[in-house]
C-alpha cells in the first residue's frame, strides 16, 4: 500500500477572511488530516433542539402536522447555513410508507392448558401487524418455542430445526444465545450482542419460517429497556414502508409478551420455565412445541402517505463526486401512552431533537470553514423509530452513490451530563473509522471507551445500520461515562435516570437549564471527523473479518466505483 500525503499546511479561506490551518499526520498507511477546531454554535443546538421538542411539534410523527413543521425547520436552516439542496435541486427525497394503527385488541388468549388463560393488551401483550389488512386474526395458532429464534448456517445454529412453522407462532426469547457471557467470546461474539439478538430479526426470521405470528418474551435486562418503552413504542401508528412486488413473507401478528406472561405460558404447557431458557442457550437446541394455541384479534386503520429525509449538501472543492455523511433522524413517536399528569406527546428532546440539531450546527460550522475537498452531506432521516424506515429507503435508493462515499458519522441522541473525559464508541474495532476517531480525539484531549454494555446490540438500532449492512464504513459514537464532575458513577447515573425516566415517554422535553458543555465537546469531535474524512485521500475500509467487509469489498469492485479506484491506487 502507497502512502498518500497532503500538503503539510493547507490554507483554507473562510467566507469572513479568516484563515485556518489543516495539517497532515498519517496512520497505519491512511491520510489522517489534522483540523483546526470548528465555530460550532451552542445557540443553535438550543434552539433547533427546544424549537424541534415544543409541543406545536406534535412529537414529530411522520406523516402528520409535526412533519410539516420539522420539514420546513431544517429546509430553512440548511439553505441559511450555505448548503445546498441535496436531491438533484430538491431539499427532501420521498420515503413511501403505509401507517397502520391497531385497534379494538381483543385479549391474547392461550388453550389447550388445565385451563385457558386471558392476557390484557398494553399491559400484559401488545401486537400489530406489518400486512394492509382491515382486521388481523389469530385463531388457535400452535405455539412452540424456539429459544432465540436464530437461524444462523455460518454458526452451524438453528433454533427452527426439523419443524415446519406454518400457521404457527414463535414463542421467542429476547436478545441472543451468548447474552450474560462476560467475555467476547461465544459463538455470537460473547457479551456483544449480534444482529441475531435484535426483535427486527426476529420478526423477520420468524416470517420466513412461514410463521402465522412471532411473540417475543420481554425481560428488562437482555432488551435493554422496560416494559414501558414496549409499551409505548408499539402501541398507537406504526409506520412501515410500502411493499412493492416479490416482497419478503410476513406474519400475521408481531407481539410482545410481560416477562411473566411469557413464563405462565411455558409452565402452562408443563415445562420448567427456567430450564427451557437455560437449554435455549446450547448449540443443538431444537424447538419445542408446547401443546398450547394462541389467539387474538384486532382491527387496523390504514394510511398510506409520504414521508420525507432532508438532505442538503456542501459541495467539495476538488473531489466533489466523493461524499462524507453525516445522519441523524429527525421523527419521534409522536402521540403516547399519556404520563400520570396526562401529558401524551412524546417530544423527543433528547431523543432526537438534539441529534437533528446537531446535523444544522455542524452544516453551519463546516460552511464557515469552507468546503472540504471532498462533498459533506447532512442527511435528515425519517421514520427510525418505525425500524429504521428512511435511512434504509435512502442506502437502498441513494441520492449519492453509496461506492462513491467515503464513510459516515451518526448521531443520536445526545445525552445532557456535562462534559466527559471519554466518548462511548459503539461497535469499536470495525473498521479503519477507528483510526481517524483516534487522531480527532487525541487532537481534543479525550479517549475513548468501548460500549459498556454491547449485550444491548446499539450498533444495530440506529440510522447508521442501513448503510453499514450495505458496505458503507459508519461510526456511532455516544457521549462518555465518565464525567469530569463524577466519574462514571454520575455518568451510569445519569444515563439510568434518563433510560428509566424519559426515554420514549411524555417526560423526555427539552429544559433551559440543560447545561450543555459536553454536547459541544462531543460536537466539536464530530466535527474533526468530518474535515478529516473530507480532506483526506483515503477509502478506509471494514477490517478484516467484520461481518460487512465482503459487501463493502464487491461494492468497491463495481465499475466506475471511487472506493474501487483508490483501493487499486493503494
Amino acid at each position: 500500500m502507497i502512502r498518500t500525503t497532503l500538503l503539510a499546511a493547507t490554507a483554507l479561506m473562510l467566507a469572513g477572511c479568516n484563515t485556518q490551518v489543516e495539517e497532515t499526520s498519517s496512520q497505519a498507511g491512511l491520510d489522517i488530516p489534522d483540523v483546526a477546531s470548528g465555530d460550532i454554535s451552542e445557540e443553535t443546538m438550543k434552539s433547533v433542539t427546544e424549537r424541534l421538542s415544543s409541543d406545536e411539534f406534535e412529537g414529530r410523527m411522520p406523516g402528520t402536522k409535526g412533519e410539516e413543521l420539522t420539514v420546513a425547520l431544517l429546509t430553512e436552516r440548511f439553505k441559511a447555513a450555505g448548503l445546498e439542496p441535496g436531491n438533484n435541486g430538491s431539499w427532501t427525497q420521498r420515503v413511501p410508507l403505509v401507517e397502520i394503527t391497531g385497534k379494538d385488541f381483543a385479549p391474547l388468549t392461550i388453550s389447550g392448558g388445565d385451563e385457558d388463560m386471558s392476557f390484557d393488551y398494553a399491559s400484559e401483550w401488545v401486537g400489530v401487524t406489518y400486512r394492509e389488512d382491515a382486521k388481523t386474526s389469530l385463531e388457535d395458532s400452535e405455539l412452540v418455542f424456539v429459544g432465540y429464534g436464530i437461524n444462523a448456517p455460518e454458526r452451524g445454529w438453528n433454533d427452527y430445526e426439523g419443524i415446519d412453522m406454518a400457521g404457527k407462532t414463535a414463542v421467542i426469547l429476547v436478545n441472543d444465545a451468548d447474552f450474560g457471557t462476560e467475555s467476547l467470546e461465544g459463538p455470537f461474539n460473547g457479551k456483544a450482542m449480534t444482529y441475531y439478538g435484535r426483535w427486527t430479526y426476529k420478526y423477520e426470521e420468524a416470517a420466513a419460517q412461514g410463521a402465522a405470528g412471532a411473540l417475543i418474551i420481554h425481560d428488562t435486562e437482555p432488551a435493554s429497556y422496560g416494559w414501558n418503552v414496549v409499551e409505548s413504542s408499539w402501541s398507537g401508528p406504526q409506520a412501515y414502508a410500502q411493499r412493492g412486488e416479490n416482497a419478503v413473507p410476513l406474519t400475521q401478528v408481531n407481539g410482545w409478551v410481560q416477562n411473566e406472561v411469557g413464563r405462565q405460558i411455558l409452565e402452562a404447557a408443563g415445562k420448567d420455565a427456567d430450564k427451557l431458557m437455560a437449554d435455549a442457550k446450547k448449540k443443538g437446541f431444537k424447538p419445542v412445541p408446547l401443546g398450547l394455541t394462541a389467539s387474538t384479534s384486532f382491527s387496523n386503520d390504514i394510511r398510506t402517505f409520504e414521508s420525507q429525509n432532508v438532505i442538503g449538501v456542501l459541495p467539495g472543492s476538488e473531489a466533489p463526486e466523493e461524499y462524507v455523511l453525516h445522519t441523524a433522524h429527525w421523527d419521534h413517536l409522536g402521540r403516547c401512552t399519556p404520563a400520570p399528569d396526562g401529558d401524551d406527546i412524546c417530544n423527543g428532546a433528547v431523543d432526537n431533537a438534539t441529534g437533528t440539531a446537531a446535523l444544522v450546527a455542524l452544516a453551519e460550522a463546516h460552511a464557515k470553514a469552507g468546503p472540504t475537498r471532498r462533498s459533506q452531506v447532512f442527511l435528515a432521516v425519517t421514520a427510525e423509530e418505525s425500524g429504521l424506515l428512511g435511512a434504509d429507503y435512502y442506502a437502498a435508493n441513494p441520492v449519492f452513490p453509496l461506492d462513491k462515499t467515503v464513510g459516515g458519522i451518526n448521531m443520536d441522541a445526545f445525552l445532557i451530563a456535562g462534559p466527559s473525559k471519554d466518548v462511548t464508541v459503539v461497535g469499536p474495532g470495525k473498521s479503519q473509522l477507528d483510526q481517524f476517531l483516534e487522531a480527532a480525539l487525541e487532537a481534543d484531549g479525550r479517549v475513548s471507551t468501548p460500549n459498556p454494555n454491547p449485550e444491548a446490540g446499539y450498533y444495530y438500532r440506529s440510522d447508521h445500520f442501513a448503510f453499514a449492512k450495505r458496505g458503507v464504513p459508519m461510526l456511532y459514537v455516544d457521549g462518555g461515562e465518565d464525567l469530569v464532575e463524577g466519574g462514571t458513577e454520575a455518568g451510569a447515573k445519569v444515563a439510568k435516570d434518563y433510560r428509566d425516566n424519559r426515554y420514549h415517554g411524555p417526560k423526555d422535553e427539552y429544559d433551559p437549564n440543560w447545561d450543555w458543555s459536553g454536547v459541544m465537546a462531543d460536537l466539536q469531535l464530530f466535527y474533526r471527523l468530518g474535515r478529516m474524512l473530507g480532506m483526506s485521500t483515503s477509502w478506509p475500509n471494514w477490517n478484516e473479518g467484520d461481518e460487512f467487509k465482503a459487501t463493502r469489498d464487491e461494492t468497491c469492485a463495481g465499475e466506475g466505483a471511487a472506493c474501487g479506484t483508490a483501493a487499486a491506487a493503494e
